[in-house]
Formats: structure tokens, sequence, C-alpha cells
């Protein structure tokens, strides 16, 4: 018989192999699924993890592409992460996410009302500019904006949770839904482009140089949220290794009844620790509407709210291993949609091979914590 024994204390080990051996078996269970779909696994696998980033006809445009899928994933699982250290689980960073872009997207079409004015002859256009003046205070004020909506979205629950002691992780994700909402509301509503034929959508804001996201390094993908995405890892270091509120945290998550005598005050950490994860996925959202997507639509959100959680447990909730776990995440989405584009993988086949590392990943944490015994049965 085989039995568990639980450790004195985790092992060191196992908490940083268990996700190396959860990506090796969701490639394992991953070629399975790509075989009973009739598409050759070892190609699949190969589309998904190697040539991205090592093929010449893919890696042009892939490895730029890297770190664009990685910024919101890593911004996002450092606020994530500091919440769930401390047992405060916040699952609705993908409405976050949202209202973030749609704060962001609001204030920077408000200064914009006619956008660009177009010089015609004849009914041609010969040029097009910015009707209005240069702002260079717009995209910090878009920045401020982003982060304000992720917040405050974000304290719904934690007003909910500190005043009335409900779930946070049932209101933070039924206010995906609400959030979802809004997005399609605007997307065909208040900020629809009157431009745009009827269609739903808002306005190009790469056409408003004062608001746009570019590059900072042309060909690299690194524009200001990837930027901010490792000031945030830097700052969520700091946090939890080298600050007492990263002690309170920390402490709150393993031994909650010590973290009271401790003088920790639980509202307080709740309001911080929603605070700072909607903060970051507000700010996510705002980088992303001003740079790679560059305008709202119905289909903005593309599930990095929800990724992000994949990521946070991958990196074994520390700052550093979330870097490397988003970056693994971010590749699975390149690779995913070039194997959708070169061998017809359906788009549902890719995210259940992302599910599938989350699954992987807490399954085998039991080993982190437990010993597996073999046992002889006694003799009646």
């Amino acid at each position: 018989m085989l039995r568990l024994e639980r450790r004195p204390q985790p092992s060191r080990v196992w908490v940083w192999a268990t996700p190396v051996l959860a990506v090796c078996l969701t490639m394992i269970a991953g070629g399975i699924l790509f075989a009973i779909l009739g598409k050759d696994p070892v190609a699949a696998i190969r589309m998904i993890f190697w040539d991205p980033l090592f093929s010449q006809q893919f890696a042009a445009f892939s490895r730029p592409q890297l770190l664009v899928k990685a910024g919101p994933l890593i911004l996002i699982a450092v606020g994530l992460a500091i919440g769930f250290r401390a047992g405060i689980w916040n699952i609705g960073a993908e409405g976050q996410y949202i209202i973030g872009a749609l704060c962001a997207a609001a204030v920077a079409l408000a200064f914009f009302p006619s956008g660009p004015a177009d010089v015609r002859l004849f009914g041609t256009v010969l040029f097009s500019f910015d009707a209005a003046p240069s702002r260079w205070w717009l995209f910090p004020l878009t920045i401020v904006a982003g982060a304000a909506g992720g917040f405050l979205w974000a304290m719904i629950p934690a007003i909910l949770k500190t005043r009335f002691n409900t779930n946070e992780i049932l209101v933070s994700l039924l206010l995906v839904y609400v959030a979802e909402k809004l997005l399609a509301a605007a997307s065909v509503g208040w900020l629809r482009n009157p431009q745009g034929a009827g269609f739903p959508g808002s306005r190009n804001l790469s056409q408003f140089p004062a608001v746009a996201n570019p590059e900072i390094l042309p060909g690299t993908g690194m524009h200001w949220g990837v930027a901010i995405a490792f000031v945030a890892v830097i700052f969520g270091y700091v946090l939890l290794h080298r600050h007492m509120l990263g002690f309170h945290v920390q402490l709150a998550g393993q031994a909650p009844r010590a973290a009271r005598f401790a003088g920790v005050a639980p509202a307080r950490l709740v309001v911080f620790c929603l605070g700072i994860s909607g903060l970051l996925a507000g700010l996510a959202g705002m980088f992303e509407v001003t740079g790679p997507a560059r305008m709202i639509t119905i289909d903005f959100n593309v599930g990095y709210g929800f990724t992000a959680i994949i990521v946070a447990f991958l990196g074994r909730l520390h700052p550093v291993g979330i870097v490397l776990a988003g970056l693994l995440m971010a590749l699975t989405y390149i690779g995913g949609e070039l194997a959708q584009f070169m061998l017809g993988l359906p788009s549902a086949a890719i995210q259940v091979f992302q599910g599938m590392l989350l699954f992987f990943l807490l399954a085998l944490d039991m080993l982190s914590n437990y010993r597996i015994r073999l046992a002889y049965r006694e003799a009646a």
C-alpha cells in the first residue's frame, strides 16, 4: 500500500523541482491530447516551445512578442502573489485589468474629442496631423487613471470582505463578468469610434502620440509596460523579503493566529493586498490598451488575468520565479498561435494545454509537504 507521510517541514528541493516536473508532464499529456486530435504531437510541442525562439522562419517575429506577452502576465502575477502569500485570494484580476484599460482609454480619448485632422484636396487626403497640441502630461495621466481604475475595482471585494466578511474569491470572480459587460458597452457605446462605420471599438490610440506606448528599444518588444513589470518585480522582492510589511504578509498566510498576536491588522492587510494586486492589474490593462492592443474592443481581454494565476503559482509566488514563469507562459501563447496557424490546432486545445500546467503543478505540490511511503498491510 502507498500512504502519505507529512514532512516535518516543506522540502526545499521539491518546492523548486515540482514546477520543472509539472512542465515535463504537461508536455507529455499535451502530446497525448494533440495525438488524439490527429496532430503530430512532437511537431506540436516543438512548434509551441522551440520554433518561436530558434526557428529561422518564425524567430524574427516571435522573439519580440515574448516580452509583449510576458509583460502584463508578470505585472499582474506579482500583485496576485503578494495577496496569495497572505492567504487573500484575488481571482478577479481579469476584471481589474479590463477596468484599468477602460479608465485609461476614456481619459486619453477625452482629450482628443475629434481625433486627427485630415488635409484634403478635391476629396483626396493629402496628409493628416494631430489637431490637438502636444500634451506631455497626458501619458502619465493615463497611467494614473489605469492604476486607479484597477485599484477601485479591487476595493469592492476588499470592502465587502472587511465589512461583511464575504468571500473575496466569489466577489472578485463575479466582478469579472460585470467588467466584461462594461467593456462591451464601451465598445459599442460611449467609447465607440464615430468614424468606425458602425463597427464596435474605440479610436486607435496609436494615432495620438501623446498617449501612445511604442517600443522603447525598436525590435525588442520592450515598451513601458514591460519596463514597469520588471520594476514591479523588484518592488515585490524588496517588499516580501526586505520589509516588515512583507513579513506580516507571509506570517498572515502561514500562521493567521500568530499574525494576530503579532499585531497584524487583518482588515488592513486585506485592503493592502487586494489594492496592490488591483493597481498592478489596472496598470497592465493601461499599458496594453495604449501599446500592443491600441484600442478598446469587445474582445480586448484575452485572459491575462486568469493566466497570471498560473504564472504566480508556477513561479512559487516568488518575484524572480514569476519572471521565468511569465516568459514560459508567454512562450505558450506565441507557440500556441503558431500551432493554430501552421498545424490547425483548435484554440481550445491550447487553453487546455495551459490549464494542464496548473493542474499538474497543484497535484505535484503535494510532494513538497508529504512523502510517499510503501506500507505493508498487516495480517488479520
